[in-house]
């Protein structure tokens, strides 16, 4: 457990627009600062940052709260994880006990198995660093490679032992159950015995975002034709290598800073550029670049240059993927190495200078790149040319900008030496295409359905809104401390108004997680507590602290008409003494109705069951609770129905 204080201290140490701006690229917007959401997929920004409420909205999703709650949701954290989290990034000391077997086998599985994972990439950097057999393999090996001591303890490159079940052994010993183990791949389990997947490997640990370790790729250092070069571990609950950028980890803030992400192939390509002073930069760990992978990009930038060694085959097979990054909107440009030379081979034998040189000289816009490419294999040959038009023509159709794809479609015809119009014809074609068959996959509905292939709808319990709950909610939270001047001997704050109206005529939230705040406020307001605003922003229940956020975060402001020509404009606070006592009646008003409700079925009740005594007690409670609902219409001066 992590105590109150130290809780309270990581709160307050804890910078919201620094932390987030590790994930989103934010940029400042009057007091506030905004960026594109990291929950959803959109192009324009509506996700935004309050430095001065510590906290964070997004629009598009709906998703809100304070900084825990950002590394909650975003992360998948736990409460505690969120706040060891920051507690490490702001050198502040947490004291905690040794984790048993006991601890262990009561953590959930994701837990687990991060546990896992983290305990094998320690055992990976002391194995290389402390062992023998690490120090003459994997030392040698990666200083025969020319990595630096300090870049190695940057990436925690570790090595895996020859024992083929070092690793398995250990950790059991430890306490870790060998489930885990098997599920996160680093041991591979038999029958009858089980051995570790990655002995006698350098070590690359994968990182998520936040700087966990969730996966590892291993680099085999002896020959062998029946091994596979690099293995990398398998999917899991927490490692799913398509949502993964190896490096992204240690290369957001250099991408942020300069706006702009270059992207490799391998783990040493990115380690290499790294040491040579390249830091702005991830790979792709060999898989086939995929959509959430360029969306892990595109949060911090929108310009990427993808770096290419020298074989033309290779490149011509990754042309295709390479069309995601611009169906995303990001501007693309390549970067083609010299020939025999990749990124890892290139920066170690040219200074950062010779690297920055020729980068700036050699990298080309993707369009212009691959249309060049493509027509040396055209030549002369009509077929092969018109086969290469429509390969253009489909990168420059997936282009979402209007603009960008016209300027890449007048390019594109001075290169081919066709004509725009034929260009636009094709492209208007393609996007026409993939709209129709969108729209095929979200809407289609058959014409008719056989009786017998209608499926009875699911029962969901879903918990009503209750907009009136929600509504004193929103003025408590946000004018607690302001008095009401209401012509009384002593005016009362809003927070006495509403709580001492609701109490008093014994009325309780129906919404569960109202309920539990409304009930929260009560007890700080009796206890003679002011409702600090931290309280609920610092609540250890995140629905709560959502709710806090949604309801304090305004979604309108006043029009720019409006304030040009001067009009007399009253906001919410300059009306409190009015609209305060009218949402009170309009909560009280819908407590009467639903007693109303629940008073004719037990009237009807009654009647099925002849109850002549209860019948009359609730006929006289049915007239009763109209009249208050007739006294309240005309306080309000309208009807309820």
């Amino acid at each position: 457990m992590i105590d109150q204080a130290t809780i309270d201290k990581i709160f307050s140490t804890a910078d919201i627009v620094e932390v987030i701006n590790d994930f989103v690229k934010l940029k400042k917007a009057g007091a506030n600062y905004k960026g594109l959401s990291p929950f959803t997929n959109e192009k324009t920004p509506s996700f935004f940052v309050s430095p001065a409420k510590g906290i964070f909205k997004c629009f598009s999703s709906g998703i809100g709260g304070n900084v825990v709650s950002f590394l909650m949701e975003h992360e998948k954290l736990s409460y505690p994880e969120a706040l060891k989290y920051l507690a490490k990034k702001y050198n502040i000391e947490i004291e905690e006990r040794e984790l048993t077997s006991e601890d262990i086998r009561e953590k959930n599985e994701r837990e687990s198995l991060i546990a896992v994972n983290e305990f094998a990439g320690k055992q990976f950097v002391d194995w290389l660093t402390n062992r023998d057999e690490g120090k003459a393999i994997g030392i040698s090996y990666l200083k025969e490679r020319g990595f630096r001591e300090n870049i190695i303890s940057k990436f925690q490159i570790g090595y895996s032992l020859e024992q083929r079940d070092a690793l398995t052994k250990l950790a059991t010993e430890k306490g870790y159950k060998l489930e885990y183990l098997t599920k996160t791949g680093l041991t591979i389990k038999k029958t009858d015995y089980q051995f570790d997947r990655f002995s006698g490997r350098i070590i690359f640990p994968i990182h998520s975002i936040s700087g966990q370790v969730i996966g590892f790729g291993g680099r085999i250092l002896k020959k062998d034709d029946k091994a596979a070069k690099y293995i990398n571990s398998p999917e899991s609950d927490v490692y799913h290598k398509s949502k993964v950028l190896y490096g992204l980890y240690f290369a957001k803030k250099d991408i942020i800073s300069n706006d702009k992400c270059y992207l490799v192939e391998g783990y040493t390509d990115v380690i290499r550029l790294h040491q040579s002073g390249i830091e702005n930069v991830v790979a792709s760990s060999g898989t086939a670049l995929t959509q959430e992978q360029v969306r892990l990009i595109k949060r911090f930038t929108k310009n990427v240059t993808v770096l290419y060694d020298g074989d033309e085959a290779g490149i011509k097979a990754s042309l295709r993927g390479i069309d995601i990054i611009l169906e995303e909107g990001l501007n693309v440009k390549v970067l083609l190495l010299p020939e025999g030379e990749d990124p890892d081979s290139f920066a170690q034998n040219n200074s950062i200078g010779e690297l920055n040189d020729f980068i700036k000289q050699n990298e080309t816009d993707f369009i212009k790149f691959k249309t060049r490419l493509l027509l040396q294999d055209a030549e002369n040959d009509p077929v092969k040319k018109a086969t290469l038009i429509s390969d253009v023509v489909r990168s420059v159709s997936v282009v979402p900008d209007n603009i960008t794809r016209s300027v890449y479609i007048r390019e594109c015809s001075k290169i081919l030496d066709i004509e725009e119009g034929i260009l636009y014809n094709e492209t208007y074609k393609l996007r026409r295409n993939k709209a129709l068959e969108q729209s095929k996959k979200s809407s289609y509905i058959p014409d008719y359905v056989p009786p017998n292939k209608i499926k009875a709808p699911r029962e969901i319990n879903i918990i009503p809104d209750y907009p009136h709950e929600k509504d004193v909610l929103r003025i408590l939270f946000l004018y607690s401390d302001q008095e009401l001047r209401i012509n009384t001997e002593n005016n009362p704050t809003v927070l006495q108004y509403i709580v001492d109206e609701i109490q008093n005529d014994d009325l309780e939230f129906q919404h569960p997680v109202y309920k539990q705040i409304f009930n929260e406020i009560s007890e700080l307001y009796h206890s003679k507590q002011a409702l600090d605003s931290q309280y609920f922003m610092r609540h250890q229940n995140t629905e709560i602290c959502k709710i806090y956020v949604d309801l304090i975060t305004e979604n309108y402001t006043l029009s720019d008409i409006w304030k040009k020509n001067d009009v007399r404009y009253e906001s919410e606070d300059m009306k409190l003494k009015e609209i305060v006592p009218e949402f009170v009646l309009v909560f009280k008003n819908s407590k009467i109705v639903e007693l109303i409700k629940e008073t004719q079925e037990e009237i009807k009740n009654a009647q099925k069951n002849d109850k002549s005594e209860d019948l009359l007690l609730l006929q006289q409670k049915f007239i009763v609770l109209n009249n208050l609902k007739k006294d309240i219409s005309k306080k309000l001066d309208r009807v309820f129905l």
